[in-house]
């Protein structure tokens, strides 16, 4: 399985997401809270396509083996 730009980028979103949505909760503040979980979430969707892609990628190569 490959990893792609998506893969990486999207989990490293996800991970500053949560780091900003515990921050948020920790010192009391409800928009840093909001803020960090709406960013978590679209890190974790980008990460899912970037899979989502790889899998077709790979998918794609193991078909063009067996069709040689």
């Amino acid at each position: 399985m490959s990893i792609n730009k998506d893969q990486v980028e999207g989990r490293v979103k996800e991970a500053a997401g949560k780091v900003q949505e515990v921050a948020g909760k920790t010192v009391g503040n409800t928009t840093q809270q909001v803020k960090g979980a709406v960013n978590k979430a679209a890190g974790a969707a980008q990460a899912k396509y970037g899979d989502v892609k790889s899998d077709l990628k790979d998918s794609q190569k193991q078909a063009e083996k067996q069709n040689r």
